[in-house]
């Protein structure tokens, strides 16, 4: 009887359960994500709420697909990056199926997990990776065996400081999707913008980028009298043409000709529509992924366990203890 592998997401607000079958295609996740009433996330209580919706999804996700426990051969985790209660939760579940259920266990890498999930949905083969979430921002790149960071966020991640800037201004969490519509509201009823008066730093350190001093500069915008959709709109701008440049040089530095977004950020339309644009002037094309495969979901990390375990690998109870500073460059790419 042909087995599935299940892939468990935890590594910070998302709890998700995703799965892929025996050949590998994958199937929508069942998620949950917590929303704090005011300010950010906090761990603990991140962790606290994934342990309370964990056997719902789990049902949830078995319903839906017509399957049963006994239909799992192999589970997947992200075994790192991320904030360590939250990691620990989704390990602990998938040690507790693997071992209930005698099927392999396999630890993957999160920021992997969304290259690969992106390679398949989009059908792109060696592409440069512009990874922009919550807590990474990170412009990546396959080479000898190991996908090498190129260059990356050397403060704070850019959907952290999307989400800090949206706190100052009382708006909820998540708030980088707010600040997309402010945007877009703002350039409807300006469509021949300007910078003039709404100039921010630029964020390009060679091939690195850094936003916390951006934010700041932001805020002062507002204390200035400028709008919260005019600030919005020069924000994204800014950020978002640092991200794009890096990317750029990366695509150059590398000789590669397709470049993919992965990332909860990599959902913002303006985003995509300025890679779509680079890429074009450079006779390469530009993927993203569905929306459902951009921000953390549990599929890309069963399909990722899936590659892992066809190329042979699995880890033992002994190994199975998250990092949550593990990297994008430590995980060895054997499956490619």
């Amino acid at each position: 009887m042909d087995k599935w592998t299940l892939g468990i997401e935890s590594t910070a607000h998302t709890l998700s359960f995703g799965l892929v079958d025996s050949k590998g295609i994958p199937y929508p996740s069942c998620s949950d994500t917590v929303s704090p009433t005011e300010g950010g996330i906090h761990p603990r209580e991140a962790a606290d709420h994934h342990k309370e919706v964990a056997s719902i999804l789990l049902g949830k996700l078995l319903v839906q697909n017509e399957l049963s426990m006994t239909d799992i051969g192999a589970v997947s985790y992200s075994q790192g990056p991320g904030l360590g209660p939250c990691l620990r939760v989704g390990a602990a579940i998938a040690r507790g199926i693997s071992s209930r259920l005698e099927v392999p266990l396999i630890g993957v890498n999160h920021c992997v997990a969304h290259i690969e999930i992106g390679r398949d949905q989009c059908g792109c083969t060696d592409p440069v990776l512009l990874y922009v979430s919550g807590g990474n921002t990170q412009v990546i790149a396959r080479l000898e065996g190991r996908y090498r960071v190129l260059g990356e966020t050397l403060d704070i991640g850019i959907g952290n400081m999307l989400d800090k800037f949206a706190r100052t201004q009382g708006i909820p969490f998540p708030g980088g999707p707010v600040i997309e519509k402010l945007a877009a509201k703002w350039l409807e009823e300006n469509p021949n913008p300007t910078m003039d008066g709404l100039e921010l730093p630029y964020a390009v350190r060679g091939m690195d980028l850094a936003f916390s001093g951006v934010m700041t500069a932001a805020q002062r915008l507002l204390e200035s009298g400028k709008s919260l959709e005019a600030v919005c709109w020069s924000l994204q701008e800014h950020v978002f043409a640092a991200c794009v440049e890096v990317a750029e040089r990366a695509m150059a530095h590398t000789g590669k000709t397709e470049l993919l977004l992965g990332g909860g950020v990599a959902c913002n339309s303006r985003l995509r529509t300025m890679c779509e644009l680079m890429a074009a002037e450079r006779e390469s094309t530009s993927f993203a992924p569905p929306r459902m495969y951009c921000i953390d979901n549990g599929t890309m990390i069963a399909k990722l366990g899936f590659l892992e375990l066809d190329s042979g690998r699995i880890t033992t109870y002994p190994h199975s203890a998250v990092d949550q500073y593990l990297r994008t460059d430590q995980t060895p790419i054997t499956w490619v």
